[in-house]
């Protein structure tokens, strides 16, 4: 009796902004991501923009495409891992950035473990670390909050924990905002944080409009946070 070798499953970094797949991602990556016929996604319509682009060895609409959704559950990632089961390789992938960053894929991942398949990461753009690379704070003592929160009261007294967790530790503290709060969050964190802490924010990483900024939190006052609204950005605090 023949034994079912499960397949792979593959996590596949995808675009953080509208470019040419080959000016972001290495070749390997490329190529494997073309051959898979069964894909996990955070969105599909996203999804299928991204795979159209790579330019697949078969045409959309005989790859799966299957949605995570918010929060699966542990049956729900069972369902979505049944093809590795039955000998497929699959496809992890995210809206933006690299697979379980931020994103519901991890459940899906620690099932995969859970299971015996084996996952392999694919080399791509993570904003993360293109952003801590680039602002000249501490690559190795570092935490990565999420989003903070969008009350006034609230958002500024996690700056100042922030801001005194770096200070006690010496480590970067990175956190995210939907783009239209760009302003808003920058306006808070110039208010709240102590003149001498540093302050870098990453917006539009690998597209033609990036830029990279880096300075002191007191020279950013004066400055018009508006330039951030509506554009994808990464923010890093360090005391």
């Amino acid at each position: 009796m023949s034994t079912v070798v499960p397949g792979r499953l593959y996590l596949v970094p995808t675009l953080l902004a509208p470019s040419a797949p080959e000016d972001v991602l290495p070749a390997r990556t490329i190529a494997i991501a073309r051959g898979l016929v069964h894909y996990i996604v955070e969105n599909a319509k996203p999804a299928r923009g991204f795979l159209k682009a790579l330019g697949p060895a078969v045409p959309i609409r005989n790859i799966v495409i299957d949605e995570i959704g918010d929060t699966p559950t542990p049956a729900r990632c069972a369902a979505l891992l049944a093809p590795a089961r039955d000998g497929h390789d699959l496809g992890l992938l995210s809206d933006a950035g690299c697979p379980g960053i931020a994103d519901p894929g991890a459940l899906v991942v620690a099932a995969a473990h859970r299971e015996g398949i084996a996952v392999v990461p694919l080399v791509g753009p993570s904003s993360l670390v293109r952003a801590l690379m680039a602002s000249g704070m501490n690559g190795q003592r570092f935490t990565f909050h999420g989003y903070l929160p969008v009350k006034p009261d609230a958002r500024a007294e996690a700056i100042r924990r922030l801001e005194a967790d770096s200070q006690a530790s010496g480590g970067a503290q990175l956190f995210i905002e939907t783009p239209y709060r760009n302003a808003a969050l920058l306006s808070a964190l110039v208010a709240t944080l102590k003149p001498a802490t540093r302050l870098a924010v990453a917006a539009d990483l690998t597209s033609a409009s990036e830029t990279i900024e880096s300075r002191p939190a007191g020279e950013w006052r004066g400055r018009d946070p508006a330039r951030y609204d509506k554009r994808p950005a990464l923010f890093i605090l360090q005391a």
